[in-house]
């Protein structure tokens, strides 16, 4: 049995979401695929409290 190169896999799955030169289009069935969790909101510092003089 002969392997399929990663560049056949990708023109086949290409072909199978019926994709064109359409970035709009593209990005549109790419998110059907792909999901991508949200980026972590950074920690914030915490501040130091104020002294009363």
């Amino acid at each position: 049995m002969a392997k399929t190169p990663q560049l056949d896999k990708f023109k086949k799955a290409a072909r199978d979401l019926e994709t064109d030169d359409s970035e709009k289009r593209f990005n549109e069935r790419l998110g059907k695929i792909a999901k991508q969790k949200p980026a972590p909101k950074p920690a914030r510092p915490k501040r130091k409290a104020k002294k009363k003089s």
